[in-house]
């Protein structure tokens, strides 16, 4: 039993989130995309070009007090345009992503973005159809709804996707057709026919929306990673994120994940798929190996290796060391995986029921029946997820391994 990287329910309150996020996520994602003829990076020399792709590669190493800098020199050349301010906004977002539980930059966040919409509308006030203001007033609305999803604000994310969404359609009529754009349409066609696939519950919702098409949506999305100005890296993300958690192409995600770690050592994003990769290849030598340099990572403090991660780490670690019957050494790790599950979650979480059904498997192959049965009995106490009920109920009836 590993865990799988999409984990959310078919409810109707859970449906109407899936599809909330969703629009914001194409909201963003078309906006980190070049606009139609670039028209939003046109008035940039070279050098605050270069400055634009050397920042960016920083964000996604995590590096971003150089990001940082290197986004200084753009508003110091270009104080009116809101490329730079966008672009700086983006290291504190990528900074909350990879620490979600940490809030300490939510405030300069929004206060970012709201200079940014200032700025934006200070443009469009001179000129309603101006493509630079129109292109980072809705991008950065896009960011800040991506924002209120991971604190669970629902309503505001709402309403910042729509009105980044209406502002999409007037960018895409006024420039129309241009190639630049195809992650956000990548993004769209996909996840429009994909979404109902795969949460039934969400066609009333998508039946609002233009149809969409998976493999036009892939190749698009491919297409972006591979010619994509800026915006390379963030398809090659969500190209990850599709192969893995939709598509379950894993050796296609493995790909990627390759990649994208191989470009951007220090991200634990890319890392921990790199090691969801292997997992569900079934190559518990390399993904062991992987989890054990993310926990010593984890120990060393570095950018983005919280608790969180840890756990995942502690939880696979010992998945791989029971499926190659390295029981004892596998308990340690769910034990203390256990421990994490404890002080980081209100109430048993997915990963206390999954471990704990292992830790009963475990005792069941060392002989220690009535300690398994134990095990089950706690599983069935608390929430089902993942099945983990009827693997219970299973080992009850049947010892593990017999």
């Amino acid at each position: 039993m590993v865990l799988s990287e999409i984990t959310l329910g078919t409810s109707a309150r859970a449906t109407g989130r899936i599809f909330i996020g969703l629009v914001v996520l194409l909201v963003q994602w078309s906006f980190f995309a070049p606009a139609p003829a670039e028209a939003q990076w046109a008035l940039m020399r070279t050098d605050a070009d270069q400055a634009v792709r050397i920042g960016i590669r920083h964000i996604y190493n995590l590096e971003f007090d150089s990001a940082t800098a290197e986004f200084q020199k753009v508003t110091t050349a270009y104080p009116q345009h809101p490329v730079g301010y966008f672009l700086d906004a983006m290291v504190d977002w990528w900074a909350i992503y990879t620490n979600q539980r940490d809030k300490s930059l939510d405030e300069r966040y929004l206060h970012k973005i709201d200079r940014i919409i200032t700025l934006c509308d200070s443009i469009l006030g001179n000129n309603p159809n101006d493509i630079v203001g129109l292109f980072f007033k809705g991008g950065i609305i896009g960011f800040r709804g991506r924002y209120y999803v991971t604190r669970d604000n629902w309503l505001k994310a709402a309403l910042d996707g729509k009105t980044a969404f209406d502002i999409v359609q007037r960018c895409q009529q006024l420039a129309p057709g241009n190639r630049d754009v195809m992650l956000g349409t990548g993004l769209y066609h996909y996840f429009v026919e994909a979404l109902p696939e795969r949460y039934p519950a969400a066609k009333p919702f998508v039946a609002m929306l233009p149809q969409g098409d998976k493999q036009m949506g892939l190749a698009e999305l491919r297409l972006a990673s591979q010619q994509a100005r800026y915006a390379a890296t963030e398809a090659k993300v969500v190209l990850l994120q599709v192969y893995f958690g939709l598509e379950k192409n894993y050796g296609e995600a493995l790909n990627v994940a390759q990649d994208l770690h191989t470009n951007y050592p220090r991200n634990p994003v890319f890392k921990a798929y790199l090691a969801r990769s292997y997992t569900y290849l079934g190559n518990y030598e390399k993904m062991e190996e992987i989890w054990r340099d993310v926990l010593t990572n984890c120990m060393d403090k570095r950018r983005g290796y919280d608790n969180i991660i840890a756990r995942e780490a502690m939880y696979y670690i010992g998945y791989s060391l029971k499926q190659r019957g390295k029981y004892d050494l596998a308990l340690q790790y769910f034990y203390k995986c256990d421990e994490f599950c404890r002080k980081l979650d209100p109430k048993p979480s997915s990963w206390m029921c999954l471990l704990n059904n292992h830790i009963g498997n475990i005792y069941d192959a060392q002989g220690k029946r009535d300690l398994a049965l134990k095990q089950y009995q706690k599983v069935l106490s608390w929430d089902d997820v993942f099945e983990t009920h009827r693997y219970a109920r299973q080992f009850m009836q049947r010892p593990y391994g017999q």
